[in-house]
């Protein structure tokens, strides 16, 4: 007997043979798809059974999100355009004005905001991936588990150390929200990495990923000698724990020789996803085709104004390539359409070649690619008898999408994550209606709320939240403000 039939959608599968089916339904029994076919068939096949009617709606995989940092949602657009303060205020709220409750709260927020925009699954690095990653203690990763669990949608959490040198100064909160510092070092992070891992992986839609941050050539003449050989060392180790855990292996911020680098030092595999790689050269991407390694590209970041990811080049050498919102830091939601469109004007651009990157491809690297990406592809990613029921609903009754014809085109160009109707996850419905089912948003914002002007508050960012110079009658930001990291 099955649990719920939804019919009368034009599905998209991103099956093995990229099938189409205009009038179209899937069987569900236990959160796994039993049947997939025209709508006459699985309803002949399954009378009687509680079904969900979807004319008028594109049905298609639930969107993959290969990479976005946690935390960053309760900081958008705070000091980005005042050099690199976005970058300093998140180090110090990530180390010294985040308690747990922050974590959940902001966890629910991104959660939610993927739910709304038809985001089943998603990387998540707890904290900025480069440099500061809030693993002092594993009750703060644990917060933001719980944050994604309450929500129902699937997670890849990215833990790991901050690069060296250690030690590194933390702080916990006490009863009277007062900070209270202590040092850090490699081993203590590892270990609430480990406990994280223990605790969480493969926990109902909770999976965990290890993070190092990545060495640059630069590292080694800009950092100490006895600094670059511990990280190093560190980097090696951590890598050598993602293996001997089965975990996801990632690093945020590949650019200009550093997969070269990663190559030497033995970090890739097709169980490592690294992300931006901009600029990269082209024994790089041959190494990157050659080891099965994973790109997670990032079409809206920063980086990519910065320099340029290969992508098309390293999909045409055999690499697995799959977009990421590098939400929400500072300037980007977590709209994966959004993102589509982007790396197909991205890249179009370059090339001065509009047929460049078909929008099928584009759409491919959302779903079916990013669950590749993420060694997910056995699971979700497509619409496939045996996987588990991860799909969406878009409602194709909006002017911006009509005339109703050639979806996949309309999906692809023209529909945006308020678009999204109706999200089940394993089966289970999380969305209808373009409403959240299972928890109230209301209180999710409440909540969002609360923390980040407590955050706020504990930092002294007040200044931050009036209009900076330039933001009016002017081309460009003054100088001083536009200088800036790369986040």
């Amino acid at each position: 007997m099955v649990d719920l039939v939804v019919s009368g959608a034009y599905v998209i599968t991103m099956d093995g043979t990229r099938r189409v089916i205009p009038d179209g339904a899937v069987a569900i029994a236990a959160g796994r798809i039993v049947a997939v076919g025209s709508s006459a068939e699985i309803e002949a096949t399954h009378p009687g059974a509680p079904s969900l009617d979807a004319a008028g709606k594109v049905m298609m995989p639930g969107l993959i999100d290969v990479h976005a940092h946690a935390g960053h949602g309760l900081i958008k657009t705070m000091g980005m355009e005042d050099g690199d303060r976005w970058e300093r205020i998140c180090g110090e709220v990530y180390t010294q004005a985040s308690p747990p409750e922050f974590w959940y709260a902001e966890a629910r927020l991104a959660a939610m905001e993927r739910l709304r925009f038809g985001v089943t699954c998603g990387v998540s690095l707890l904290g900025g991936g480069d440099t500061i990653m809030r693993t002092d203690d594993p009750a703060y990763g644990a917060a933001h588990c719980e944050g994604v669990a309450a929500i129902g949608t699937r997670s890849v959490v990215a833990v790991g150390p901050t690069r060296a040198p250690h030690p590194r100064t933390y702080a916990s909160r006490d009863a009277d929200d007062r900070a209270a510092p202590y040092p850090v070092d490699f081993e203590r992070q590892m270990e609430s990495c480990r406990t994280l891992i223990r605790d969480w992986h493969g926990r109902g839609t909770v999976n965990l990923a290890l993070l190092y941050s990545v060495l640059r050539d630069e590292h080694e003449t800009t950092m100490p000698a006895a600094d670059y050989a511990e990280a190093v060392r560190q980097a090696k180790s951590v890598r050598a724990a993602s293996r001997e855990l089965g975990v996801l292996f990632t690093q945020d911020g590949h650019w200009r020789g550093s997969i070269r680098r990663a190559a030497a030092l033995g970090l890739l595999g097709p169980d490592a996803l690294l992300s931006h790689c901009i600029d990269i050269d082209r024994d790089e991407i041959a190494l990157s085709a050659e080891t099965g390694t994973r790109i997670a590209h990032n079409p809206s970041a920063i980086a990519s104004i910065l320099g340029r990811c290969p992508a098309i080049e390293l999909m045409e050498a055999g690499t697995v390539v799959a977009i990421g919102s590098d939400a929400t830091a500072p300037d980007r939601s977590a709209d994966m359409f959004r993102h589509v469109q982007q790396a197909m004007h991205y890249h179009r651009r370059h090339f001065c070649d509009p047929s460049v990157l078909p929008p099928g491809k584009a759409l491919e690297m959302v779903t079916i690619d990013a669950a590749e990406a993420l060694g997910m592809a056995d699971t979700i990613g497509s619409l496939e008898v045996g996987k588990a029921a991860d799909l969406i609903l878009i409602d194709m009754q909006r002017p911006h999408l009509y005339p109703v014809n050639m979806e996949p085109f309309r999906v692809a160009y023209f529909a945006n994550g308020n678009d999204v109707d109706t999200v089940l996850v394993g089966g289970e419905i999380l969305l209808q209606g373009g409403r959240p089912v299972r928890t109230d948003m209301a209180g999710v914002l409440a909540d969002a709320q609360r923390e980040a002007e407590r955050m706020i508050a504990r930092i002294g960012a007040e200044d931050m939240l009036g209009l900076p110079d330039g933001f009016w009658s002017r081309a460009r930001y003054p100088e001083t403000q536009a200088e800036g990291d790369r986040p």
